[in-house]
């Protein structure tokens, strides 16, 4: 071995030991979380309602139904899923803690009631976006232990680089009839291989959801250096319209605004922010449960006025890009496809850490072995062997 290659092996050991442990749990939560939509969409009816061809009931009075189960409570948040999903109101029950609340988007019916905490998979995303800790403690010890996977996957591609054309073969298959400690190795080095592209991007999108940095960076080297100012300003409400009467609510104006400016969206987001410069804010999504290619409205939260349209078509490259980070890192922007391979990728980066520690060890429990290569590395370093 190389002097050059022995050094990588110092740096990709080491940092494994370091981060080893949470890309474990952090892939494996990634994998229980690639088909959450379809494993909950077969085990809760709640999640679809049968389609009718009338209108959606008013974000006004699906909000106020929900609230009717937490009088003096607030909700930030309604979702309008599709034309045969729930509606979904996010009541704000304490600071950071949420109460779900589905309804019927064409009666207004409350359907079902949930504390999010105690759904696995909400468990198991806070698990692999924080460990359970603090979030932005838990979000920094992810972020950086990810950062550092990258590092494990440039030097063990680095590392598993045949030098001879004969290794080649050997590089690319697993060797099923071998001793366990060369089947062992080889998992981990030809199925790293494998995994190295999908594994790449999986680390890149999930550092985009851990820092801003990412984002930012994704954003600019998209656009090429260029920074697009419209797409960076936020319109706010004006006061002076805060006794302003009107004949509807203005969420509800805002909310026909936005159906009638992206009529083919299947999902629709609605936010309102509770500080008095805030404005009502709408996403549209083109495809339910889908989050990559939306169009964004903003309105006056006093009058329903729209203060700014941001449409999918006239979105620069990085933010489209930045849009779709969410779809890409569970796979889903391949669809059920992309799924799949996501979820193998996810399995082989939590396999990694072990079958690594495991060559670690036999070696260690080797003797011999260690000897032999000390003689060898000894007669390399004197020139006695290529």
């Amino acid at each position: 071995m190389t002097r050059f290659k022995k050094n990588m092996l110092f740096i990709h050991r080491w940092l494994g030991f370091i981060s080893g442990l949470v890309v474990f749990i952090v892939s494996i939560t990634g994998c229980l979380f690639c088909f959450q939509d379809e494993i909950q969409d077969a085990l809760y009816s709640y999640r679809h309602v049968i389609p009718q061809h009338l209108p959606y009931v008013a974000p006004s009075v699906i909000k106020a139904n929900a609230l009717k189960l937490y009088p003096g409570k607030t909700a930030d948040y309604t979702y309008y899923y599709g034309k045969d999903r729930p509606a979904l109101v996010f009541v704000n029950m304490a600071p950071g803690k949420f109460r779900y609340i589905y309804l019927n988007p064409y009666t207004g019916q409350v359907l079902h009631q949930e504390d999010p905490e105690k759904n696995f998979f909400v468990v198991v995303e806070n698990i692999h976006l924080y460990l359970l800790l603090p979030a932005q403690a838990g979000q920094l010890v992810v972020g950086t232990s990810v950062l550092i996977f990258v590092v494990l996957i440039i030097t063990g591609i680095v590392l598993w680089w045949p030098k001879r054309k004969k290794d080649r073969k050997r590089s690319f298959t697993i060797k099923w009839n071998g001793r366990w400690r060369r089947v062992n190795y080889d998992l981990h080095n030809v199925l790293g291989f494998y995994a190295t592209s999908v594994a790449l991007i999986l680390a890149v999108t999930g550092l985009a959801i851990a820092f801003n940095w990412v984002r930012e960076g994704i954003y600019k080297t998209t656009n090429l250096g260029h920074q697009y100012v419209s797409e960076k300003s936020f319109p706010v409400s004006d006061t002076l319209n805060y006794s302003v009467k009107a004949n509807s609510p203005a969420i509800d104006r805002a909310f026909d605004a936005a159906l009638h400016q992206s009529p083919s969206a299947q999902m629709f987001l609605i936010g309102e922010d509770e500080r008095k410069v805030g404005t009502i804010s709408i996403t549209a999504y083109a495809q339910s449960l889908n989050f990559g290619h939306s169009d964004y409205y903003y309105f006056d939260k006093y009058t329903g006025k729209q203060l700014k349209s941001l449409p999918y078509s006239q979105k620069s490259a990085g933010l489209k890009l930045n849009d779709l980070n969410y779809d890409i890192h569970v796979g889903q922007v391949a669809g059920f496809t992309g799924k799949v391979i996501a979820f193998l990728a996810s399995l082989i980066c939590a396999s990694l850490p072990v079958t690594g520690f495991m060559v670690w060890l036999g070696k260690r429990k080797n003797p011999k072995r260690k000897k032999l290569q000390h003689v060898i590395d000894r007669r390399v370093a004197k020139g006695m062997l290529n």
